[in-house]
C-alpha cells in the first residue's frame, strides 16, 4: 500500500506553493518523498517557505518567476531541471483572485485573472509536457474551484479562469493521456486560509452560510486538498484522468442544505 503514495525520485514543481494550499501540498508531497520545487515572485515568501519545510525536516528548492511569462517560465523550468530534474509532478497553484463587480472591473484587471489563473497553467504545462511525454510519464494536477461550475457575485474574471481551466485539464487530457500522463484538477471548498481569516468569525454572514450549507458542517483544512494532491500525484490516480475532484465538504453535492432541516 505504501509503494502506491511513494514519491521518492520523483521532482514536484508546486507553482505559488509559498502559503495555504500549496504550502500544504508541498509538504505533503515532500513527506512521500519528492524533491519539492516552489517557485513565488516575493523573495520574502520564498525565505518563509524554506523556513517552513526546514522545521519539518525537508528540502525545498525555491526560485522567483514569473508564471505569465512565457520567457521567465523556460528560464525557471531551465534551472529547476539542471539543478533538480525533469518536472515528473506539476501543480498549477499559483492564482489570483479580484473581487468586483462586472460593471465596475477595468478589462485590465479582468485579463489580470484570466493570465494568472488560466494562461500561466497552460504555459508551464507546456513547457513540462515535452519531458513527461518522452518519459512516458507525468503528473499535472490544475487548481480548479467549485467556481468552475457555478458563479457568484463578484468574481466574473476569477469563475471564467477556474471554468476555463476545468475544460483546458480535459483538453489536455484528450492530447496527452496516450502517453501515460495523469491530468486533472483539485476544486477546494471553502478552506480555512489566513485570506478567509475575517470571513470565518462567528456571527459573519458568509461564515454562517458556509457551515450552515456544507454537509460535513465545517471549514476545510488545508491538509484536506494536500491529501487529494497526493492522491493524484501517485501511482493510486494511474487511471484518473480528466476529472475535476472537488474537496467542499459536499457543499456542491447539496447547496441548498442547511443545517438541521436536512439532518436525520
Amino acid at each position: 500500500m505504501k509503494e502506491l503514495f511513494d514519491l521518492t525520485g520523483k521532482v514536484a514543481l508546486v507553482t505559488g506553493g509559498t502559503h495555504g494550499i500549496g504550502l500544504a501540498i508541498g509538504l505533503l508531497l515532500g513527506k512521500a518523498g519528492a524533491r519539492v520545487c516552489v517557485n513565488d515572485l516575493s523573495d520574502d515568501k520564498l525565505r518563509s517557505c524554506r523556513e517552513e519545510f526546514k522545521k519539518q525536516g525537508l528540502d525545498v528548492y525555491t526560485l522567483n518567476f514569473n508564471v505569465t511569462d512565457e520567457k521567465d517560465v523556460d528560464k525557471g523550468i531551465t534551472q529547476i531541471e539542471k539543478n533538480v530534474g525533469a518536472v515528473d509532478i506539476l501543480v498549477n497553484n499559483a492564482g489570483i483572485i479580484k473581487r468586483i463587480p462586472i460593471l465596475d472591473m477595468p478589462v485590465a484587471d479582468f485579463k489580470q485573472v484570466i493570465d494568472v489563473d488560466l494562461v500561466a497553467p497552460l504555459i508551464i504545462s507546456k513547457r513540462v509536457a515535452p519531458k513527461m511525454i518522452e518519459k512516458r510519464s507525468g503528473k499535472i494536477i490544475n487548481m480548479c474551484s467549485m467556481m468552475s461550475v457555478y458563479g457568484r457575485n463578484t468574481v466574473s474574471a476569477y469563475a471564467s479562469a477556474k471554468g476555463g481551466l476545468k475544460l483546458l485539464t480535459q483538453n489536455m487530457t484528450c492530447e496527452w493521456a496516450k502517453y501515460n500522463i495523469q491530468i486533472n484538477g483539485i476544486g477546494p471548498g471553502y478552506i480555512v486560509t489566513a485570506q478567509t481569516g475575517p470571513i470565518r468569525e462567528n456571527g459573519h454572514p458568509f461564515n454562517d452560510l458556509v457551515m450552515t450549507r456544507t454537509p460535513a458542517g465545517r471549514w476545510g483544512q488545508p491538509e484536506d486538498v494536500a491529501n487529494a494532491a497526493l492522491f493524484l500525484a501517485s501511482k493510486a490516480s494511474d487511471f484518473v484522468n480528466g476529472h475535476i475532484l472537488y474537496v467542499d465538504g459536499g457543499i456542491l453535492a447539496n447547496f441548498g442544505y442547511v443545517k438541521g432541516e436536512n439532518d436525520i
